[in-house]
């Protein structure tokens, strides 16, 4: 037999046969939008660090819901903008039934009753600080945190959200959800656990969104350090003894290694997190004609996929889904 013995080529003659061969698929069932909302009225305001993303007020905020669902999409993570009179050491604010955040899973879940609505649970937007926890002679304290952070989830549960999503990286705090949770009585709310969050550079622009970026010093002491992998098969393993649904690691673009290993030694559904400085970067490469934006975008997420990640946060997943429905 002549060289070579196997013609791999065969495989990929063809649109048709790529398609019919490919081992990773994107729909926009995998995909979790992130919406940012903001206190007052008749507002939509773009994050300058993030062109094309915005923050709505509630009375804006419809619209953008009903593109997204228009084109598939069923799922979002919402974050709410604390003003700044409003935040303190303790996190009031984010206890307030008539907070923000509450009303806007009132408003989402009212506008639109089968979008499933996940909410932010951590500290850092009613921080005085700026930290995802409480603040004690320069360090972050755990457990009164993360009593704390119980008392949150319960009012976004309370006030009608289908998933938590605790993102803070306090030790035990998905235990404590779980049984403060069940002892309520919510035994179906499912809690999405951001389980190998890095200590990563690429948080800038989600920060602006927010204000949010810490008073002082860093996250290191709380969040993972990004030469690490096994640690996160630690994280994980907690949680998922714990009572976690989902496991997410967040950034996704960067650690497709940690999502493998995750999705290959857990049986929980990982998902990942495209932050916003991937959005970012992706997005002023494309401004300035250095990339193709959608095969870039796309490329980004099947990489993910491929990887294990079973659900995406991305900003990009409303014109991902256009993509999807225009193939």
């Amino acid at each position: 037999m002549s060289y070579p013995f196997e013609r791999n080529r065969i495989l990929r003659k063809s649109p048709s046969i790529r398609e019919a061969m490919a081992e990773t698929h994107l729909s926009t069932s995998h995909l979790l939008l992130p919406i940012f909302l903001i206190p007052g009225e008749d507002e939509v305001s773009e994050i300058m660090s993030m062109p094309g993303v915005y923050r709505y007020t509630l009375d804006r905020i419809n619209a953008f819901l009903q593109e997204a669902y228009d084109h598939g999409i069923r799922q979002v993570l919402l974050f709410a903008q604390v003003e700044e009179h409003l935040k303190d050491n303790a996190g009031t604010e984010a206890l307030n039934p008539n907070g923000l955040m509450q009303q806007g899973i009132r408003h989402v879940k009212s506008a639109f009753p089968d979008m499933v609505v996940m909410t932010d649970v951590a500290l850092d937007p009613c921080s005085s600080y700026g930290h995802d926890g409480i603040v004690v002679d320069g360090s972050i304290v755990n457990d009164a945190t993360v009593e704390v952070l119980c008392s949150m989830a319960l009012s976004h549960v309370e006030a009608g959200a289908d998933w938590v999503a605790p993102s803070d990286m306090m030790d035990g705090r998905i235990g404590s959800l779980r049984e403060c949770l069940n002892d309520h009585g919510y035994h179906e709310v499912g809690i999405l656990a951001y389980t190998a969050k890095y200590a990563s550079n690429l948080y800038g622009p989600f920060r602006d969104a927010l204000d949010s970026a810490p008073g002082f010093g860093d996250k290191k002491t709380y969040q993972m350090d990004f030469r690490n992998a096994k640690e996160a098969l630690r994280e994980a393993r907690q949680d998922v003894e714990e009572g976690a649904d989902f496991i997410m690691v967040k950034p996704g673009g960067m650690y497709l290694d940690v999502i493998r290993d995750l999705a290959t030694h857990f049986d929980l559904p990982v998902a990942a997190y495209q932050v916003s400085g991937e959005y970012s970067m992706i997005s002023s490469a494309s401004a300035n004609g250095f990339l193709d934006r959608k095969a870039v975008v796309m490329e980004s997420l099947y990489a993910m996929r491929r990887a294990g990640a079973s659900l995406i946060a991305t900003y990009f997943a409303v014109e991902v889904a256009k993509y999807i429905q225009n193939k």
